[in-house]
């Protein structure tokens, strides 16, 4: 009965080729079960990649094609680790760049409410990654569901391993476990050789014979810097100090506008580009302006104050160079910010800090080094009492309402110093409606400014839309507004920037090699068994025959 009913059922498949019935079942068992989800697209940001004065920064390599392994499994070069961030430690990272292959990190879900100790761990990593170059590919991925759930079965994956109670168990779980192949096709990283860096200056003439008239300038670099080229918002270093210079100039050009209320004082805003490249604007500018052959604008400037990280705590930090003599512009303009922020707000306090600039190192500490240098008096205003400050070239620069409130108290306390001293006056009700610090445009530049990366690399262009964006607002509100564009020496290079900030990480769901060896095997038996059969089809016909005979005398 069986026996033809086996019949029936081969005369279904009759017309169908006879390899098929051999490669069909090979297909369904290496197949995935949901090719779907085998794979994903996760958009990731290469670290940092510079040379400064020949010494070389950040990561050298971009392509990945790995197995990915965890912190805990990987062994060889043949792997690439993914991490989360919170999970790396500075040891772990000289390990990992020494022997691995590549490593991929995963930022924290939510960059704005970090302990502070999350926020220390993440800057000893930064400056772990930022101390040396680095060989392998390494790249960042803001928190992602794709990654997260890749982590997970990574993580479950090596679980089952460990609890196996047999080391037979232990090979079936290596066997039907699954694994990821981490693929980046991004190319060779190459020179960018097309930089143009922008520094943005104008000014407001004060009453009387320009010429003759003592100049004060205002200096904040519009650049920020992290271990991620494409995240790198700096809110507090320097967009704080953008946004405070900009409204100053906002304020003044009001007093300006009306020959009564005109101090006699030229005022000088200067934005500077690649700040955070030892300060390369500021360098190239004064050499224009000290050596070119037009009149210097700041040339015999009386005082020049730079603006860096002005939000970030309570306190107003002086660093000076070399402390000012009495009776000075930078003695006189200290006092009047000790008095007005006693005045304001009496738990802020105004501190001087006194630092020699020490030329031996690598990059200078603040910017009015580079002033101080061409034997100018000047000062950086900052919150951050240490130069070595981790949050100056953090991923964690960014905006909060704690830092837009400070941003607004320090520049009603900077503006009105400054006023008070232009205008000789002893009152602290100099700047009142409506020429007044406005809140609402401080906000409204933070966020401007932190909406993007600010890394130098993305703005080195003479059409980059932020650059020309300050340029207009500097216009509307300032005379003699000129943008000086600068590069790298082609034949000496300060610097050398590199492409490959960015690309799409495709993590592909796989086998281990050993399941292909076990696969193997498995279609070798099958094939054997096949080709047994059709070689000796004749006797278990025969064989099948008698048996259904037997069983219908049965």
């Amino acid at each position: 009965m069986w026996f033809e009913e086996c019949e029936n059922f081969a005369e279904l498949w009759r017309g169908l080729p006879y390899y098929l019935l051999i490669v069909l079942p090979i297909f369904i068992a290496v197949s995935p079960v949901s090719p779907v989800i085998a794979s994903h697209e996760i958009p990731v940001y290469r670290m940092h990649q510079y040379d400064l004065h020949g010494v070389a920064h950040g990561c050298r390599s971009a392509a990945i094609q790995l197995e990915a392994k965890t912190l805990n499994t990987w062994k060889t070069s043949r792997h690439c680790v993914i991490t989360r961030m919170s999970d790396l430690t500075p040891d772990l990272f000289h390990v990992i760049k020494n022997k691995a292959g590549a490593l991929i990190v995963m930022l924290p879900k939510d960059m704005q409410n970090l302990s502070d100790e999350e926020q220390q761990h993440i800057y000893s990593i930064e400056m772990a990654m930022s101390s040396d170059e680095t060989s392998i590919p390494v790249y960042f991925s803001p928190w992602n569901t794709d990654l997260q759930r890749v982590l997970d079965d990574l993580g479950n994956g090596n679980i089952s391993e460990e609890k196996a109670s047999s080391e037979l168990k232990s090979l079936m779980n290596t066997i039907s476990a699954s694994g990821y192949q981490v693929v980046v096709g991004s190319g060779i990283p190459s020179q960018n050789n097309n930089i143009k860096i922008a520094t943005i200056h104008g000014k407001l003439s004060g009453t009387g014979s320009e010429e003759k008239l003592p100049t004060i300038a205002l200096v904040a670099h519009y650049d920020s810097s992290s271990i991620i080229t494409e995240l790198s918002s700096g809110a507090e270093s320097n967009a704080s100090g953008v946004s405070m210079l900009l409204e100053i100039a906002r304020i003044f050009s009001s007093l300006y506008s009306i020959s009564k209320s005109r101090p006699k004082y030229n005022i000088v805003f200067v934005l500077t580009g690649a700040g955070k490249l030892n300060y390369h604007g500021s360098k190239k500018w004064l050499e224009d302006q000290f050596d070119g052959s037009d009149n210097s604008i700041i040339q015999d400037a009386s005082y020049v104050i730079c603006l860096e990280a002005v939000s970030k705590y309570n306190n107003i930090y002086l660093h000076v160079s070399k402390p000012p003599k009495d009776n000075s512009f930078g003695n006189l303009f200290y006092k009047e910010l000790n008095y007005v922020a006693k005045t304001i707000d009496n738990t802020t306090k105004v501190e001087g800090v006194h630092k020699k600039i020490n030329l031996a190192e690598e990059s200078l500490a603040w910017e009015h080094e580079r002033y101080s240098i061409r034997r100018l008096p000047a000062a950086t205003l900052s919150t951050l009492k240490t130069y070595d400050d981790p949050g100056r070239l953090s991923i964690l620069d960014v905006i909060n309402d704690a830092e837009i409130d400070r941003l607004y108290k320090n520049t009603k306390i900077v503006a009105e110093s400054l006023a008070r001293h232009l205008y000789n006056l002893n009152t602290t009700q100099i700047l009142s409606s409506p020429v007044d610090v406005s809140k609402e445009s401080l906000t409204m530049w933070m966020n401007y400014l932190t909406s993007q990366s600010r890394s130098v690399p993305l703005l080195a262009d003479k059409n980059n839309p932020l650059v020309k964006s300050m340029e207009e607002v500097m216009t509307r509100y300032l005379n003699d507004v000129k943008v000086s564009y600068h590069s790298s020496d082609k034949r000496d290079p300060e610097f050398v920037f590199y492409d490959v900030t960015k690309a799409t990480m495709n993590v592909y769901s796989v086998k281990p090699a050993i399941f292909d060896l076990f696969i193997t095997l498995l279609v070798v038996i099958y094939l054997g068994i096949v080709y047994l059969s059709i070689q000796h089809f004749p006797k278990l016909y025969s064989l099948s025959v008698k048996l259904s005979v037997k069983n219908k005398v049965a």
